[in-house]
Formats: C-alpha cells, sequence, structure tokens
C-alpha cells in the first residue's frame, strides 16, 4: 500500500486532539558464557504497532503485533472504541513496512572460550567468569496526525564482563562493559573515548577492578569532600537530577525542580546537556518516538534552569516546547519524556589540581546502583571503587561505600567542575519501561556530601 493511505486515515480522525502510529521491527542476537561453557545462544524477531489518540489531558493506546494495514486497521477500531472517535473509511491493504528487511550478521562468539581460559591461567583467585555480547536492529516508522512521517533505525551491539573472585574467604567482584550504537562488525574497531578496546582489554580492566577490592580495608562513615572522577559514571545526574526534569515528573509535581525555569538551581559551574543527537551513542536517535527531531537540549546553563524534557502530551499539559524527548521501550508502550545522552559539560579545572587541594575525603572512580526518590531527590549510590584521598595523596581502596545526599542541594556544592567528559552507556529504567541511555561527565569536586561506610570504629 502507498504510505500516503495511512497518513490520509490517521489525518481523518475526528474527535482526538492528537493522533499517531508506531510501527516498529526489530531482530536480536545475544550470547551468554557462564562458567566455562556457552550458557546462551538466542536470537529473537518482533514486529508490532500502536495507535494513539490523545483527547484532553489523557492518552488511549491500542496495539498489536504485526505492521499490516490489517493489524492498523484493528488498532485504531479498539481505540476509536474506548475513545468514541470517529474513523475515516480504512479500504487500504498491504503492509506498512513491506521495505524493511532486517538483515542482522550472527554473532561471532568463538572468542570467548579463549578469553576465558586466559583469565582463568593467571589468575588464581578467579572463582566465574561470566560475559554477554548481544546486538539489536530496530526499524521504526512513525505516522502522526498533521501527515508528517518520520522513519528511524536502532542498531545496538553491547559487551558485559563480570567476574567473582575469592582470597582467603573474602569475596568480591569485577564488571566492565562497552556498549555503543554500532552494528557487531564496527563494535571493535570503534575508538570510544579515543582508543579502540578489545574483549581482553575490558575483561582485563574487570578483573584488575576485582583484584584491588580483594585487599581493600572497610570505609570510614562521615560528611566528606568527595571527588568524582569522569569515569564514575553519570549515574548521580541521571537518576538524582535528569528524572527530575523529565517534564511528567514536574507536571506530577513530583519534582524538586518544579517552577524553577529561569531560577539558579545549581552553582555557575554547572550546566548539564541532554543530547541526542551524539554520533554513535547508546542513548542517541535521529527521531524520537513519536516522530519528533532529536535534539541537543540545555537543561541548565551555568547554574539557570533553562528548560525541561517534554514528549508532546506533557507539553500540551505545560504549555512548553516539543524537546524531543518522547520515548517508549516498545510498541506495545505509550512514549514518555525520558533522558538520551545526558552529562555535565566540561569545566576548566584540572583533575591534579582537584586532587591535589583536598585534605581529605574520597576520590570514587566507578560507581554502582542505587536510589534515588524523585520527589525530594534524596539519593543513595553504591561505590564500586573508591579510594581515601589525605593532603592531596591518594589512599587504600576501601570497599562497603556509600554516597548519600541530595541531588538539587549536590548541585550548589559542586566546587571544581573538570576538563575531560567520560560517557557511560545504560538502561534507564522508568514506568516500566526501559530505553537506552548514556550518562556522563567530567571529574566533579562536590564537598559535604556524606559517605556511608562499613568501618564503624573509624567513622566520623
Amino acid at each position: 500500500m502507498e504510505l500516503s493511505d495511512i497518513r490520509e486515515i490517521i489525518s481523518g480522525i475526528k474527535g482526538a486532539n492528537y493522533a499517531d502510529l508506531y510501527a516498529s521491527k526489530r531482530v536480536s542476537h545475544y550470547v551468554r558464557f557462564d562458567d566455562g561453557r556457552m550458557d546462551t545462544l538466542s536470537s529473537s524477531q518482533g514486529d508490532g504497532l500502536g495507535v494513539r489518540l490523545i483527547i484532553g489531558d489523557n492518552s488511549v493506546y491500542a496495539y498489536t503485533m504485526g505492521t499490516k494495514m490489517s493489524d492498523a486497521k484493528s488498532a485504531m477500531e479498539r481505540a476509536a472504541e474506548m475513545s468514541g472517535v470517529s474513523l475515516p473509511p480504512c479500504g487500504a491493504e498491504g503492509d506498512l513496512m513491506p521495505d524493511e528487511e532486517l538483515v542482522l550478521p550472527s554473532l561471532d562468539a568463538g572468542f570467548l572460550n579463549d578469553l576465558d581460559r586466559a583469565l582463568r591461567s593467571e589468575c588464581e583467585y578467579l572463582k566465574q567468569a561470566a560475559f554477554g555480547y548481544s546486538t539489536s536492529r530496530k526499524s521504526v516508522l512513525i505516522v502522526r496526525r498533521d501527515g508528517s512521517l518520520s522513519r528511524d533505525e536502532h542498531v545496538y551491539t553491547s559487551f558485559r564482563v563480570s567476574l567473582v573472585l575469592e582470597k582467603d574467604g573474602t569475596v568480591e567482584t569485577g564488571y566492565e562493559s562497552r556498549s555503543l550504537k554500532l552494528g557487531a562488525e564496527d563494535f571493535w574497531t570503534c575508538a570510544d573515548g579515543g582508543e579502540t578496546k578489545t574483549p581482553e582489554c575490558i575483561a582485563r580492566i574487570a578483573l584488575a577492578r576485582g583484584l584491588k577490592l580483594l585487599d581493600a580495608i572497610p570505609c570510614p562513615a562521615g560528611t566528606m569532600t568527595v571527588l568524582l572522577d569522569g569515569g564514575a559514571g553519570g549515574a548521580m545526574i541521571h537518576e538524582a537530577c535528569g528524572h527530575g526534569l523529565e517534564a511528567d515528573i514536574v507536571q506530577k509535581d513530583y519534582s524538586a525542580f518544579r517552577d524553577k525555569l529561569g531560577a539558579p538551581v545549581a552553582c555557575e559551574k554547572v550546566t548539564i546537556i541532554d543530547d541526542a543527537t551524539m554520533p554513535g551513542r547508546w542513548g542517541s536517535y535521529a527521531y524520537d518516538d513519536e516522530g519528533s527531531p532529536g535534539a541537543r537540549n540545555v537543561l541548565v546553563k551555568n547554574g539557570i534552569l533553562e528548560c525541561y524534557m517534554t514528549d508532546i502530551l506533557s507539553a500540551r499539559q505545560c504549555g512548553l516546547p516539543i524537546t524531543g524527548n518522547g520515548r517508549r521501550q516498545s510498541y506495545a508502550d505509550l512514549p514518555i519524556p525520558r533522558m538520551s545522552n545526558t552529562f555535565v559539560a566540561p569545566g576548566d579545572s584540572s583533575f591534579d589540581a582537584m586532587l591535589g587541594g583536598m585534605e581529605s575525603g574520597l576520590l570514587v572512580k566507578k560507581m554502582g546502583g542505587g536510589e534515588v526518590n524523585p520527589t525530594s531527590g534524596d539519593f543513595v549510590f553504591q561505590v564500586t571503587e573508591g579510594y581515601l584521598v589525605k593532603d592531596g595523596e591518594i589512599g587504600p581502596l576501601v570497599k562497603g561505600a556509600t554516597l548519600e545526599g541530595n541531588g538539587p542541594k549536590a548541585l550548589w556544592n559542586i566546587e571544581a567542575v573538570g576538563r575531560e567528559l567520560t560517557l557511560d552507556p545504560g538502561t534507564c529504567g522508568k514506568s516500566g519501561q526501559g530505553v537506552p541511555v548514556t550518562d556522563g561527565q567530567p571529574s566533579l569536586l562536590i564537598k559535604n556530601l556524606t559517605v556511608g561506610g562499613s568501618d564503624t570504629a573509624n567513622a566520623r
């Protein structure tokens, strides 16, 4: 069928303030090597579509498997039945995505067995090694009520290493990963952050991290100055600040940043950007999942709150511009405001100068998971790799450390911003949906953070 047919049908829906159709086709491969053997080899594919109607402040959504016009007619009829809108005649037939041949080469994972053997031969403390290697490709078609049509294609590849080590009864883990918006054929040759990384390189980073933790000392607790290395990951900015800048969270009065547009929300050294246009990044896209162009949005500029991240519905509800942040996990989900690639812009301080100015505190090289209250901005994050600092010198590695604080307050307590930006890919969960994102930051020197630790004898 001609795509002009479905454009005409969507445009002809009466009784709704807005209408669109989202269709996608997806194929993926996944390999898991665990405990010295190939544990999982799987491939999957799926296609489907959804029809959304916005009536006032409410969304009505119907979805189904398949991308044929008969599937679209079924979804539109169910959406119309639920909402009471009027549909135009739907006589067209055929497939909405007839030319989308999703070719995805198989993963060559033969190197995993040799990698596992090499790690075990050089480290007597390695007890378990697990490797995950995946690639996927998804094609998307979006038709909107104004007749606009958008296509996008997403190709992702990821490699993850998780190691378990034991020494004298102490058990620790080492983890490292690499994820890019590239096909597997380009994944290992692409220079990310100025360097290429082989599977051996990634595995040895994980191994070195786990080995160091075996000899780490318990972390003391107390209020400290914390130097977040760029490689620590942007979890704090993403979780404690980024979600609070999503317009649906703001609109529901869950955000500590509500009613702060144009007002200072951080020290003037802080600029926070969400940029979906960065080539090859895990959270990048040409169009969001509503067909709006991906954009570079400056959320906070020199400490001043400039904008919130919106989708079509939240922009309508809040009287805000559409920023291209409407994202969904799949055709079975409604789009909602989500981050893409979110980071603190680099500043003008060197890492050595920030470290050298610390009388005492904690240097955080890597952070793990955590919890955040989006209403207050209060957070707790695990520290995967952290070192005590005394008189500008890096001291022993600690274990059992957590960072506790408040996101909005932490933005005011940033004393220096480093020059080198490091970006870290991940999956963001919200409202039961997971989407690929990238978080990042340069080194950040933050005063008055609470460090939780396991060394109660030396707590201060």
